[in-house]
């Protein structure tokens, strides 16, 4: 009974994967309609319940609505949840835009240097030797995937430094987003350790109780990795 359980579940979730990556990729235009339901389950080799149940997820995300006579079809993007960690995970693995990175860059130019502010101020002993950890971490990788990863933890443990609950519940949204962006940034350096200082700065800033140089050392590390970026783009 449990593995049919399983199996159910596991078709559900390709099912949502299969059409969100369509349609976030750009395989299914805006105003694109979807076959019909019959149609589509017997495309899909899955039943009407696992399909309905998957688009009911679909329309919640906001990437298709259902319309009387027109049925199903896919919405504008300025209607999709874009910080659905489902959307944000298709978006990067359709391979962000140089418009996408933008306004990550952006985001993160608003959040981080704040945040870090925050972390300066409020930081726990527990909290600045989580930091520390990703950090020895980061300068120990041996390959790129590991410093993406100990790039990610530090991160994550600038915000939860903040002793703020929403803010730590923002990480776990872009977490992909942001995972996508240090590898890109950090494929495009000459090295991909390049950008150790800025973060050793911002660790000493927040260990040393120092806000505004924290944010000043945080906002050198966002603009360094555009410009790196940008680069690395031409």
């Amino acid at each position: 009974m449990a593995s049919r359980k399983d199996g159910a579940k596991n078709l559900h979730a390709q099912v949502i994967e299969d059409i969100g990556e369509s349609i976030v990729g750009g395989v299914l235009q805006p105003g694109d309609a979807l076959l019909g339901e019959a149609q589509l389950a017997t495309q899909m080799a899955v039943s009407r319940t696992v399909l309905r149940e998957a688009l009911k997820v679909l329309a919640a995300k906001g990437l298709i609505e259902t319309r009387q006579k027109t049925g199903m079809r896919v919405r504008d993007p300025r209607y999709w949840n874009h910080l659905d960690p489902d959307v944000l995970a298709w978006r990067c693995a359709a391979m962000p835009t140089e418009d996408f990175v933008e306004k990550l860059v952006e985001m993160r130019g608003i959040i981080e240097p704040a945040a870090v502010m925050a972390a300066a101020r409020r930081r726990t002993p527990e909290q600045l030797e989580a930091i520390a950890v990703a950090l020895e971490a980061m300068e120990d990788a041996p390959d790129l995937e590991a410093w993406a990863e100990a790039d990610l933890r530090f991160h994550e443990a600038v915000l939860m430094a903040t002793s703020n609950e929403l803010l730590g519940s923002l990480f776990a949204v872009i977490e992909t987003a942001l995972a996508t962006f240090f590898v890109m940034s950090a494929k495009t350096a000459r090295h991909f350790k390049y950008s150790l200082p800025h973060h050793r700065a911002v660790y000493e800033a927040i260990r040393r109780r120092r806000p505004n140089e924290a944010a000043t050392a945080m906002r050198a590390m966002i603009v360094d990795s555009r410009s790196n970026m940008r680069k690395g783009r031409r």
